[in-house]
């Protein structure tokens, strides 16, 4: 069977049938779900929360790995109803971070180019980079959210190359001086 309608276009009542006969839909998409919660202008925000607690019921799991796939409609779905200062909101992308490094480790994924990773997102929403596609491991993909065991490839490299020239540098400076 198919929904046939929008997520975003559907009364409270019917999420809940939808949701709990997820699995006759083969166009159900729990990404697209969650989205609606955040684009659905016939539901009241008490409304909204209501379908969101309902749906954790049966996508905790999904909606937990949102958090890597997609971290902005993650927070934004987490904290509907919720008016966050700008040191709550760093907190909460701080948290994200730690919780997407935690599903990597655990999943041994050892790539990030998927989801929200293969765009630039960086939480601000004046940044004209938004949504634009990036190759990983790149400064503007690097920029946005990155993890502290990333490391820069090149770095060794440059780093001899500049204690090699220092080095030279201060043997020159050192002759020019004794003579």
């Amino acid at each position: 069977m198919h929904i046939g309608k929008p997520f975003n276009q559907l009364p409270k009542e019917t999420y809940f049938e939808l949701i709990e006969n997820h699995k006759l839909y083969s166009d159900f998409n729990t990404l697209g779900l969650y989205r609606s919660l955040l684009e659905n202008e016939t539901l009241s925000m008490a409304e909204r929360i209501e379908v969101r607690d309902f749906a954790h019921r049966f996508f905790q799991k999904t909606f937990d790995f949102l958090q890597l796939k997609d971290p902005d409609t993650f927070i934004k779905v987490s904290a509907l109803g919720e008016e966050l200062t700008e040191q709550e909101q760093r907190q909460r992308w701080q948290t994200v971070r730690e919780n997407q490094q935690k599903i990597l480790n655990g999943k041994q994924i050892k790539h990030r180019n998927f989801g929200a990773y293969s765009k630039h997102d960086c939480g601000l929403e004046y940044c004209p980079y938004n949504g634009m596609m990036v190759k990983q491991g790149s400064t503007l993909a690097r920029s946005c959210m990155y993890f502290k065991s990333d490391e820069n490839r090149n770095e060794k490299t440059n780093k001899a190359k500049r204690l090699k020239r220092e080095g030279r540098n201060f043997k020159n400076n050192k002759n020019r001086f004794d003579g």
